[in-house]
This record gives C-alpha cells, sequence and structure tokens, in this order.
C-alpha cells in the first residue's frame, strides 16, 4: 500500500478530482488529475443528489485511470453561503493552588481554545474550523504558541467557522452513495491557502478571492491567521447570464462565448476580433466583436469586487494589509481580472493564485481552478501526516510498496 490522498472540490460548475501521493521523502506528487461537469448542484449547494452522486462518480474514476490507483476515501470543502463564521475569545486560568505562575501546557491551551468555543450557535450549524488567531499570557499578547511559558492566565482570540448541518450531511451522503469514505469536510478557501499563498503573504495581510461560478468566497489573513471569511451570493454565473440576455442567445452558448473570447478588462484587451453570435430559432448568426462582450463583462465582474471590497471593510477593522491579493477559482483565469482588481482595490498587489509545482507527468494543475483539490491534498497532509487511515485506504493498484511517513506535522494554523 502506499500514502495517497484524494481531494473532491464539488462545484457549481465543475467537480474536480486530485489524487496525490507522498513519497519516501515526505513530499506530495499529483498522480492523477479529472475535471467533470458538475449537475445538481446551484450556487455552491447541493440540490439534486442522485445528479451529484453520478458526477462524483464519473469524476473520481477519470482521476483513478488517470493515477493507475483505485480510491475509497476522500477530503472535500464546502463554501458559499452554508458556510458562516465569527472571531471569539477563550480565557483559561493556568495558576496552581497557590496562586502561582507554572509553566503552560497542551491542556491549559485547549482549555483556553475551548472556552473560545463556549458560544451559543444555531441548533442546525456545526463546528467546522477553529483557529487560533492570537495567545495572551497575562496581559502580553503577538505569543503564537504558549506552551511551556510561564503564566498565571492564558487568553487567546480564535476565528471560527461553522456549516449547515444539512449541507455537511448532504456532501457526505453523495460522497458515500458514490461509493467513497469522507474523511473531512474542509472550509474551501481555508484549504485553498495552503495551495497558493507564502507564508509571508500570511504574516503582512493579504486577502484571498475564491471567483466561482456561483458564489464569490473571501479568506482574510492577517499575522499568520484568518480574521474574516464571507461569501458574496454571486459569481461567474451571474456574467454569463448577462451575455446571454445582452446577445439573446442560450446561457450553454454564453458560457462557451465568455470562456473563448471573454475579456473583463477593456484595456487589457490584445485584439478586437469579431464573434459569432449563433441565431437562435432560424435566426441568421450575427457577429460582436470582443470589445462588445468586454462592455457586458467588466461591469458585472467590477460589481464582484467592489462587493467584496465592502464586505471586507464592513466586518473588520483592518486598516492596512500589505501582502496581496490573490485570485482562485475558474473567474481567475479571465484576461484583464487582475488588472480590474487592481483598480477597484487601489493596489498592485494583485495576482492569480497559481498552485505550486508538485511534480507528476501531468502539470494541468497549475491553474487557480485546481487551488481547492491541490489545497484540500496539502491540508490534509499537514493535518493528519499524511500516513493516517484515509490515506492508508488507498491502494495502488500495482502492487507498489512504499515506507510508512515518519514525520507528523503539526497543522498549520
Amino acid at each position: 500500500m502506499t500514502d495517497v490522498i484524494v481531494g473532491l472540490d464539488i462545484g457549481t460548475s465543475n467537480i474536480r478530482v486530485a489524487i496525490g501521493e507522498i513519497n519516501e521523502e515526505d513530499n506530495v506528487q499529483i498522480v492523477g488529475l479529472a475535471t467533470r461537469p458538475s449537475s445538481g448542484v446551484r450556487n455552491g449547494t447541493i440540490i439534486n443528489i442522485e445528479a451529484v452522486i453520478a458526477s462524483i462518480k464519473d469524476a473520481v474514476e477519470a482521476a483513478e485511470q488517470n493515477a493507475g490507483l483505485e480510491v475509497f476515501s476522500c477530503v472535500t470543502a464546502i463554501g458559499g453561503s452554508q458556510v458562516a463564521s465569527y472571531n471569539s475569545h477563550g480565557l483559561a486560568a493556568v495558576a496552581n493552588k497557590n496562586h502561582r505562575s507554572r509553566e503552560i501546557t497542551q491542556q491549559d491551551k485547549d482549555n483556553a481554545l475551548e472556552s473560545a468555543c463556549a458560544t451559543i450557535i444555531p441548533l442546525d450549524r456545526d463546528f467546522l474550523h477553529v483557529i487560533p488567531q492570537d495567545f495572551i499570557v497575562d496581559g502580553i499578547g503577538g505569543i503564537k504558541d504558549p506552551i511551556d511559558m510561564m503564566g498565571v492566565r492564558l487568553e487567546t482570540d480564535v476565528h471560527i467557522v461553522t456549516a449547515s448541518k444539512t449541507s455537511i450531511q448532504n456532501v457526505t451522503s453523495c460522497v458515500n452513495r458514490a461509493g467513497y469514505e469522507l474523511e473531512k469536510v474542509w472550509l474551501k478557501t481555508l484549504a485553498q491557502v495552503q495551495a497558493v499563498a507564502h507564508e509571508d503573504e500570511l504574516d503582512m495581510g493579504s486577502i484571498l478571492i475564491d471567483m466561482g461560478a456561483g458564489t464569490t468566497d473571501v479568506l482574510v489573513l492577517n499575522d499568520g491567521a484568518s480574521v474574516c471569511s464571507l461569501s458574496i451570493p454571486v459569481g461567474g454565473n451571474l456574467v454569463t447570464n448577462d451575455i446571454s440576455i445582452e446577445m439573446g442567445i442560450p446561457f450553454n452558448v454564453a458560457e462557451k462565448i465568455k470562456l473563448e473570447a471573454g475579456c473583463c478588462f477593456e484595456e487589457a484587451l490584445q485584439t478586437n476580433y469579431e464573434v459569432p453570435i449563433p441565431g437562435v430559432g432560424g435566426r441568421p448568426p450575427e457577429m460582436a466583436t470582443q470589445l462588445d462582450l468586454c462592455d457586458i463583462i467588466q461591469p458585472r465582474v467590477e460589481e464582484i469586487f467592489s462587493m467584496v471590497r465592502n464586505e471586507i471593510v464592513h466586518k473588520t477593522d483592518l486598516r492596512r494589509l500589505d501582502g496581496n491579493i490573490i485570485l482562485t477559482g475558474g473567474g481567475a483565469q479571465m484576461p484583464g481580472v487582475v488588472e480590474l482588481a487592481q483598480e477597484v482595490f487601489g493596489t498592485s498587489a494583485v495576482r492569480p493564485g497559481i498552485p505550486e509545482n508538485l511534480g507528476g507527468s501531468n502539470d494541468e494543475y497549475r491553474k487557480p481552478e485546481y487551488a481547492t483539490v491541490i489545497g484540500l491534498i496539502q491540508s490534509q497532509k499537514k493535518h493528519c501526516g499524511g500516513s493516517d487511515k484515509s490515506s492508508r485506504r488507498n491502494i495502488q493498484l500495482s502492487g507498489k510498496k512504499d515506507n510508512p511517513l515518519k514525520k507528523f506535522l503539526k497543522q498549520w494554523f
């Protein structure tokens, strides 16, 4: 058997699967990759169980054939309106019976985190992540790991992410009925950070924007931790819908035209060639230019970025972020999107989120749209050390046997 982690991204327009193999040097290599059209998902939420099951089977089987592996388990991610988050504060007494300071232990740290989670959440929600932002020992903050420090009182600030119980149950049901075991559910943007963000970007403060088809999800990071996560209920499908209405063509035709000739920033247009617009109901086809398309696309994408900016200002008290704005998702591949984001946010520090080179015969995963599945593999590896029960259930058909991992990696946050 070999150490294998499978990432599954159930998106509004596509389902993507990546299979990562961990070698003896404790490095991940992408050995299988597949993308299939998604059915039964609207704005990131499952609305047709049977359609999603069929799409998952199709995508995973294609990735299995590509990798030469038979997989039995996977990790996946959720986002959109089914996720909510907030910041909380926890406190734990450290002093001994004589009210004197002592060394802080892991149990004290856990007690402080449990105290931060002792908040009332709706009955229809579950905790998804509890991410420590900062620890405070006897009033002194800015501490990332308080263990072995002397103190009387330990406090912590955390970012708590909750998810709809129904959404988690639906995702779990789809994966299980497709024939696979679901090992863990991650916040989509949190997984993407592992794939595309650099450590200095996390420390200096950055914004990750996942430009999906149904929603636009955002994660704000500062001083190495998440400080805000939010979702805008609009995405690339709204842009496609505008093209469909303005040009009087079916949605699927508009999507194809958007992908082939779309640009969302006029000044980034390299050409202005004509695009054939098919006629409907016997109507003769017409011609439009790339500039005509840009006039439809640019206002909508600009509106999405403006909504993101306003929500960040509303939900955080951050006055300055010195890192980058990182764009992921399928929408991040549209020509002109970086330039438009620079204009809306008033900064040149904008870049596409491209996963690092992890090897493998196919480097197709080095695109913003694969940030989620690559991030899921890397997140699960760091969370579990890569040799947990989930990776052991995935068996290589060739019979090759690798040694177990020798290192146990700490969880990233």
